[in-house]
């Protein structure tokens, strides 16, 4: 029997966004946003990005799967290794549809997606347990921040907004970049102390769907757009991390290109 009395909880308020709760448990829910204006704010900011990704990619849902990715073409292939790994990316397409972006583009990993994503995550691990010394440049010189980096990393910067999934900016800070360029790294900040980063530098490799990659209970989802590559990180479930990513992705795929 469920407790309607009960708080909700951020996951529940994501898979109500997402259409994922059981009907009694969905009242609840309803009830308790129209008593909680600040929650009921963040699910009204959540849909709206969800519609904007919807208009811009929905159209991929509907589009046939490439004949590569057939399920005779698989077949044929047999247990070969580039069979088992096109299965791979054909489930994962299939059982991943609902986030169009995600999806829009079918692609064999770059050589460079593991070496961004360890250099994130590693640069995820160093400075995230830090108290006093997180950042270089504190969210209050956010100006200065944007002007700095932009400079150093040879494009135009923005710093997303991530208030609508329940983070503030702490600051950034310069890093290294995978090919010795230099990378952008933000940090965001929860009420409770939850902490994501987003690490941003160049890309030669073409445009990618978005790409996760876990060690231990950490997460990294990696994107490339436009001759850039994105990656954030967080200590997070899945869904909140997607959540996070594609607050990002929302934001940043707006700028001109580099």
């Amino acid at each position: 029997m469920i407790d309607r009395d009960l708080p909700v909880t951020e996951e529940e308020l994501h898979a109500y966004v997402d259409g994922e709760l059981a009907p009694d448990r969905k009242r609840s829910v309803e009830a308790w946003l129209a008593s909680h204006p600040d929650d009921l704010a963040r699910v009204s900011a959540w849909r709206s990005l969800a519609d904007a990704i919807r208009t811009r990619y929905g159209a991929v849902a509907t589009e046939p799967v490439p004949s590569q990715l057939s399920l005779r073409q698989i077949e044929r292939a047999g247990r070969s290794w580039r069979g088992m790994a096109a299965a791979a990316t054909l489930a994962a397409f299939l059982v991943g549809g609902v986030a169009g972006w995600m999806a829009r583009t079918i692609a064999v990993p770059t050589p460079a997606a593991p070496t961004l994503t360890a250099d994130a995550l590693d640069a995820y691990k160093v400075y995230v347990v830090e108290v006093r010394h997180p950042v270089e440049v504190p969210a209050n010189e956010q100006a200065h921040l944007v002007q700095w980096l932009s400079r150093r990393v040879g494009y135009e910067l923005r710093i997303p907004d991530l208030q609508p999934v329940g983070l503030k900016l702490v600051g950034g800070r310069l890093l290294p970049g995978p090919r010795g360029d230099a990378a952008a790294f933000f940090m965001y900040e929860s009420g409770s102390g939850e902490r994501f980063t987003l690490y941003s530098t160049r890309n030669k490799a073409p445009d990618s769907a978005l790409r996760s990659d876990w060690v231990g209970r950490v997460g990294a989802l990696y994107w490339s757009e436009r001759n850039i590559a994105y990656v954030v990180s967080g200590e997070a479930s899945g869904a909140r991390l997607r959540k996070v990513a594609e607050t990002v992705y929302a934001q940043v795929e707006q700028l001109p290109t580099q």
